[in-house]
């Protein structure tokens, strides 16, 4: 094999990559609709949105979705929703995005992190279950890197110990656990739509369930132009005003463009499902690295592989640092990074910040310290270490032979290849993942 490129030698992706990893695709119909909404005056408005809603819960087969401005609120909704409060605890995975379960401080709960399985990077049921207290309220379900989690699991933890269940879908649109939509295991799932999603409307987000009184309270909350819509006695005893304080609204810009996307984000993630299992299957076997899928004949799929991760395994190269593989890559012409989210449950928000001025740790949710102590920091193992295990891969939105076969053959080409890197492995202290994930134009 010929020399590796970061040391002088020819380069393995050379072909023109053109739009291979243009997202999202836009069409006609999109900009025409966009630019009806802004010729209308419609941009405040509930008409589309209410459409693209129904649709959306439509395609899930659940009952009810109530679109947001953005993924972040819809998963403040959603907790609201399910009745968390002052003292509750909400198991979490450390890693995740931040807005998974941040929101939960603002009413008053805590978070209490969970490790994760190092092979799907999706919280660990065995973990989960070591976490719960007399004031678990909840579990916090990530989809991570859109690989289903272990839902027959979880929901028998749940079923058990008597806690409902949200999901963030936020990773993972369209894919499937065991044949089922995830998003519609638990009481209520979360989805954020921004535009670096496989499912991409620009900015916002969307919450779906089947139950009436999760959704009728997310309307209370931050819906106020909706309290229309509330039933519940209760609520509607005092509606006119978001009892969150928010307005959670989506812009119909971004509905119009969602109206469409459901029309066209099968076909499209069909195509990127074919790309990155073709991908996949050209490094079946090569040492070092591993894909980040589920196994095959399991009927679960990635949705439209939001993330696009790979597992590293350094002991099969000698213990080269996952930093100088990527760098490897990188020079081969393919595209690569190291890690994925930090993990959360070392970050001072989650330990040592007091948020709103109460005296105490925002975390520590008014329990008192010897009832709700920090979490250590050396809890959980695999969260802590993952970073070096872990890399990103191409996220291809077309099923381009040549082009796939040209990435492949560079990650390939590296990790067989690994030895001549050793002599410049200088082996970093530690090694950082990121809070977000999502590249965006400055």
């Amino acid at each position: 094999m010929s020399k590796l490129a970061i040391l002088g030698g020819p380069r393995s992706v050379t072909l023109p990559q053109a739009d291979m990893f243009n997202w999202p695709i836009v069409n006609k119909a999109m900009e025409d609709g966009v630019l009806d909404v802004l010729r209308t005056g419609n941009m405040s408005g509930t008409d589309i949105t209410k459409k693209f809603e129904q649709k959306f819960a439509d395609w899930h087969g659940v009952k009810y979705g109530l679109a947001h401005n953005t993924g972040t609120s819809a998963i403040h909704s959603a907790f609201y929703g399910m009745g968390i409060g002052k003292g509750d605890e909400v198991i979490s995975p450390s890693i995740t995005y931040w807005a998974t379960c941040l929101c939960v401080l603002s009413l008053g709960a805590r978070v209490v992190f969970c490790d994760v399985n190092p092979d799907t990077i999706c919280m660990d049921p065995e973990d989960i279950e070591k976490r719960i207290t007399k004031r678990t309220k909840a579990i916090c379900v990530v989809h991570y890197m859109g690989m289903p989690a272990d839902m027959d699991a979880i929901m028998d933890i749940a079923k058990r110990h008597k806690l409902k269940v949200f999901e963030d879908v936020s990773h993972a649109h369209g894919g499937l656990y065991k044949g089922q939509l995830v998003g519609t295991f638990g009481d209520v799932a979360g989805f954020s739509l921004m535009s670096g999603k496989s499912f991409a409307i620009g900015e916002g987000g969307i919450m779906i369930t089947n139950d009436r009184d999760i959704y009728e309270r997310a309307i209370i909350f931050g819906h106020y132009e909706r309290h229309c819509e509330v039933t519940n006695p209760d609520l509607k005893a005092a509606a006119g005003v978001p009892w969150g304080g928010y307005k959670y609204r989506m812009h119909q810009m971004s509905s119009v463009v969602g109206m469409e996307q459901l029309k066209k984000y099968p076909a499209e993630m069909q195509e990127i499902d074919k790309a990155m299992n073709y991908f996949w299957d050209l490094l079946e076997g090569v040492p070092g690295i591993r894909a980040h899928r589920p196994a095959k004949g399991t009927n679960s799929t990635m949705g439209g592989w939001y993330g696009f991760r790979g597992l590293y395994r350094p002991e099969e190269l000698e213990g080269l640092s996952v930093e100088r593989f990527v760098d490897a890559v990188l020079a081969e012409g393919s595209s690569c990074c190291v890690g994925c989210n930090s993990a959360l449950h070392q970050h001072p928000v989650f330990n040592t910040v007091d948020v709103y001025n109460e005296g105490y740790p925002t975390n520590q949710a008014g329990i008192p310290a010897e009832e709700a102590p920090r979490q250590d920091q050396a809890d959980l193992p695999v969260s802590d270490m993952i970073q070096t295990r872990v890399y990103g891969i191409p996220w291809f939105k077309h099923f381009r032979k040549d082009i796939i076969e040209e990435h492949a053959a560079a990650f390939r080409k590296v990790a067989e290849n690994y030895k001549d890197l050793l002599p410049g492995d200088t082996k970093p202290e530690k090694t950082s993942g990121q809070w977000g994930l999502t590249a965006r134009k400055n």
